[in-house]
């Protein structure tokens, strides 16, 4: 009798022990920007990375057991063994990229899926994707189209939240029919005004602060998003290391 008290109590206790103790999975947060062949000289080398690296790394994923999340999906990392978020800053037109190895890769048990952030008043220039490629994109099904203000400006230096945060959300809604939930801050660069500006309009704020995720259950925390670059260096092996947090 005494040991089944025992047991009971063990039980009990394990039901209170608090959500960090938990052995919860560190989510990686993949941040891409060109999905391209890198034709120039200099430091811009690192923002491109070729369709065929791209093809290897969302096959390493399939192969592995990842199920790809957006933002409006996020409530399933809770559901799926492997959650992850592939993301693109900027909007390039080269993004069209990816729609071609996602419909290469899909099977009845994968199913790819990624987030554009785009850059508002910049569609439609010559190298960025055009609200026409935004409505088709958000209507393939592998893509969510999300926000990354409307110029592009350090957010911590600008007053002009309306436009850069309302105003791209809806001009982006205009576009696909579809909710903006989900914001990338310039550069990375946030701060306690900038979060709160974001809360008012987004139900998230992505950073580029370079770490996997890990929900600690404080105050905000879905406005500090880590992510992780996927830079033309990264070989499949490092690409690994980062996705299953090694």
């Amino acid at each position: 009798m005494k040991k089944y008290i025992v047991l009971l109590v063990c039980f009990g206790l394990l039901g209170f022990l608090p959500r960090e103790a938990s052995a919860e999975r560190p989510i990686p947060i993949l941040v891409y920007h060109s999905l391209a062949a890198y034709k120039g000289s200099g430091p811009g080398r690192e923002l491109f990375v070729t369709p065929e690296n791209f093809e290897k790394q969302m096959t390493y994923l399939r192969d592995h057991g990842f199920t790809l999340l957006t933002f409006e999906r996020w409530h399933e990392r809770e559901k799926v063994s492997k959650p992850i978020f592939i993301t693109f800053d900027d909007g390039y037109k080269n993004n069209l990229n990816a729609a071609a190895v996602f419909q290469k890769l899909t099977t009845p048990q994968f199913k790819p899926a990624a987030t554009i952030f785009v850059i508002s008043d910049f569609t439609g220039r010559p190298n960025r994707l055009s609200p026409v490629d935004l409505h088709r994109m958000a209507a393939s099904g592998y893509f969510s189209i999300q926000s990354h203000t409307a110029t592009h400006p350090d957010l911590t230096k600008t007053e002009d939240y309306r436009h850069e945060l309302r105003d791209s959300k809806e001009k982006i809604e205009t576009i696909t029919g579809k909710p903006v939930i989900a914001l990338s801050y310039p550069y990375g660069n946030f701060d306690k005004k900038v979060v709160a500006g974001t809360k008012k309009y987004y139900r998230f704020g992505i950073t580029t602060t370079p770490e996997l995720f890990t929900e600690k259950g404080s105050k905000d925390e879905h406005y500090y998003l880590p992510r992780i670059y996927v830079k033309n260096s990264t070989t499949l092996d490092e690409f690994a290391e980062i996705v299953e947090g090694r």
